[in-house]
């Protein structure tokens, strides 16, 4: 055969290429043979594994003098020298078992760059999916290999790469043992993929300058957990073992690789200016943060310590950042719209404060019930329309054995109901006893145009692994303001429990009546609430299912006086198939008590015209989707609630629907319809929606979103062009408009073209 690597698309014999380059040429027998001498760390072993029991595999760290080319051709003599890291563990769906396909891994090094290799054989290489190319794809639906990068060996927090066979990369951040992750972190980082005949190879170069560590520390062994997904099997195999329910990032449960040193870390700068044009009419012109003109700002970066890094931003623009979902309101309580804006999402864990969630299990509530900080607060309204943001600051990291953060910003007036405002918010936590630790957070929102008004919110939380699988979290949290009187107090204490069959949790909440944080998220303030579940995850020797999870749950609220006013009692089934594809359903019996009606809808002018009134109601819905299999071209959701509203009926029909044409093409739709019949009428509150993502290269990526409200009767477009032409340096062209879709008029619209630039120093 003729044998040279190629890039993506081509072929190559990896036989005849060790022929002419000595590299080792890998096969299932080869492994089987070599097992413990492929320098592992693994012993023997006898499969099925015990992946709760079986010891974390290490290898040793190899430096290289040799110059390697990062072409995802694994071809230089120094690969060779390299240990084999191999033997990779199922943990879906045979956990326990080996993978189905053989991996090999390699790690080199020299002072300035780590490099990782990998080769993912595949015995049908026409079976390999890869449903697009666009940065920080979506992984589960895709052919994967990924690496999670502990550096400080603190078995809680990493670095995250995971790329596919086209060449996409998803990296990020990961905090608290898989607690919490930020995506939206990007490192600069030089990694390219290729096609064989019998594998698809990876290499990548990631400088030091893009990962913190430790410089004063002469010999350092860091955690380093390999991964591997083969999408068509609905397989994922790791090179320390998994149980089902873990993930990559479970830091805790990784290898690791000794022997790192003499690499030089840089002066980890970086300055990214950008410039942006914007032409706007409407309520966007209006807000002053999109007006028509040129305006430029910047962002820097620089690493404190190895430990702690500083960012600072002036006259920040957020104008690339794609609208919010339009979702319609059924309940009382306001919607708790996410953090969309880079500059917040980027080190977001590490200021989490909150109802926090614990992965695979049911907690009952989360960050979207209750957060002191919340951090769309900043420089946005209640309708979601910006604030100018002048400027800011933050610094997170480490420092003296504690966690640290520490953000100031800064926002302009906007008009004459909007003045200008501070933000502070401080997080400190620190470790207790291996996984535990224990932290405090002051977040202040200021008036600085001499009014004097001001938020303040105060917090202590604790998150404390009792056993390997039972975990207690509780916070306790005030509020102190200019404005209000009453309860200003909240507090939690929740337990959790989850092993490989059963999970189970618990906990108490108190909010204060007045317990109000500007700069957070309260659902449901005033009330006593009390929650119970449990489950079980079997695994029934069925073909073609994973795993079940049949669960009850009770939730309980009363007022602050012991007067009960929300009560759901819940049990529901969940089956998860091999193929990815997934069923839920529901019964929930609720009892609401409303103190004072709420309004359903409203005329042009705000007047109400739609009401459920103050009463005392009982009723019971039932929920059923039903999710297919999103590694296939055409995939899909349907999720249908029947059911009473009050004193009414409420019929409502989600679908969703995802075409994959190819790698380059995509078309994602979505409709939700909910009927709402009362005793003297009926009302439809719907919204449609579609979005089409081209990407012609990872680098040059197209989205167009465009959705109907039909409460507002508006139509919302959205179209985004973003051209990579350099590392972590990005050409926005965007254009947003809203308009009434009755007359056709347009409401505002915006236009802009943003470039920016990253400068690394």
């Amino acid at each position: 055969m003729a044998l040279i690597f190629t890039r993506p698309g081509m072929r190559l014999s990896l036989t005849g290429l060790a022929a002419l380059l000595g590299v080792a040429v890998w096969t299932p027998a080869a492994q089987a043979q070599q097992g413990n001498d492929a320098g592992t760390g693994t012993p023997d072993r006898t499969y099925p594994l015990s992946v709760e029991s079986s010891p974390r595999p290490e290898a040793r760290a190899i430096r290289t003098n040799e110059t390697i080319v990062i072409d995802g051709r694994p071809d230089e003599a120094a690969w060779r020298d390299a240990e084999i890291i191999t033997d990779f563990i199922q943990s879906v769906p045979s956990t326990g078992m080996p993978g189905t396909e053989n991996t090999v891994v390699r790690v080199l090094y020299d002072e300035n760059r780590l490099y990782i290799s990998a080769v993912c054989y595949e015995s049908d290489m026409s079976g390999i999916i890869v449903p697009s190319i666009v940065q920080d794809f979506e992984t589960h639906d895709s052919d994967m290999f990924g690496v999670t990068i502990d550096t400080y060996l603190d078995r809680r927090n990493a670095f995250m790469f995971l790329v596919n066979p086209g060449g996409a990369l998803k990296d990020g951040q990961v905090y608290d043992n898989s607690r919490n992750y930020n995506i939206p972190w990007e490192g600069v980082i030089d990694m390219k993929v290729a096609l064989t005949d019998s594998a698809w190879t990876v290499e990548m170069a990631i400088p030091f300058t893009t990962l913190r560590f430790d410089p004063t520390v002469e010999v350092q062994d860091w955690g380093f957990q390999f991964s591997r997904r083969i999408r068509r099997k609905s397989e994922d195999t790791y090179w320390a073992p998994l149980a089902r329910r873990e993930l990559i990032h479970r830091m805790s449960r990784a290898g690791t690789i000794r022997g790192f040193r003499g690499m030089r870390p840089g002066r980890n700068l970086s300055v990214k200016p950008y410039g942006v044009g914007s032409a706007a009419s409407g309520s966007l012109e209006a807000t002053g943060a999109a007006s028509t003109g040129f305006d430029g700002g910047f962002d820097v970066k620089y690493g404190i310590t190895s430990r702690l890094t500083a960012d600072a931003t002036f006259r920040t623009d957020f104008s690339q950042v794609e609208v919010d979902q339009e979702r319609v309101n059924l309940t009382r309580f306001s919607l708790f719209f996410p953090e969309k804006r880079d500059f917040f999402l980027e080190n977001a864990g590490t200021f989490t404060f909150g109802d926090v969630s614990e992965r695979n299990i049911r907690m009952g509530s989360s960050l979207r019930d209750f957060t002191l900080f919340h951090s769309r607060t900043i420089g946005l309204d209640g309708r979601g329309l910006p604030i100018p943001i002048l400027g800011g600051g933050r610094v997170t990291g480490q420092a003296g054995g504690w966690n640290l953060g520490l953000m100031n910003m800064q926002t302009q007036a906007r008009d004459s109901t909007i003045g200008p405002e501070n933000f502070t918010v401080a997080r400190i936590r620190r470790n207790v006893g291996g996984n535990a630790d224990v932290g405090a957070i002051f977040v202040n929102r200021q008036a600085t145009d001499g009014a004097g008004s001001f938020n303040r919110s105060f917090g202590v939380d604790a998150n404390i692994p009792i056993t390997a699988n039972l975990i207690l979290n509780s916070y306790l949290a005030a509020v102190a303001d200019t404005s209000s009187t009453g309860d200003h107090w909240a507090g939690r204490l929740s337990v959790a429990w989850r092993d490989r069959v059963w999970d189970a949790s618990a906990f108490y909440k108190q909010v204060g009546d007045a317990f109000a944080p500007s700069v957070g998220y309260v659902r449901r303030a005033g009330v006593r609430h009390t929650y119970a579940t449990l489950g079980a995850h079997p695994t029934p020797a069925v073909g073609g299912i994973l795993e079940v999870n049949p669960y009850a749950e009770i939730s309980r609220m009363t007022d602050l006086t012991g007067v009960l006013v929300t009560r759901d009692l819940a049990a529901g089934l969940g089956v998860d198939f091999e193929n990815g594809s997934k069923f839920t359903s529901s019964y929930t019996d609720r009892f609401e008590l409303l103190d004072r009606q709420f309004v359903l809808r409203r005329d042009a002018s705000g007047v109400p015209t739609v009401v459920v009134p103050a009463a005392a109601y009982d009723f019971g819905e039932f929920t059923a989707s039903y999710q297919s299999n999103a590694g296939k071209p055409f995939s899909g959701k349907l999720e249908v609630t029947r059911g009473g509203y009050f004193s009414g009926d409420r019929t409502s029909l989600g679908l969703g629907a995802l075409w994959r044409v190819n790698r380059h093409l995509a078309f994602d739709l979505f409709a939700d319809r909910n009927t709402i019949a009362l005793p003297d009428t009926t009302i439809a509150a719907d919204v449609y929606g579609g979005r089409v993502n081209v990407a012609l290269s990872t680098r040059l990526i197209t989205s167009a979103f465009v959705q109907y409200n039909g409460v507002t009767d508006e139509m919302f477009s959205n179209v985004r062009i973003n051209f990579i032409h350099a590392p972590l340096s990005d050409i926005f062209l965007v254009y947003t408009e809203r308009r009434n879709w009755a007359t056709k008029d347009r409401i505002d619209h915006l236009l802009s073209l943003k470039v920016t630039h990253l400068l690394a120093f």
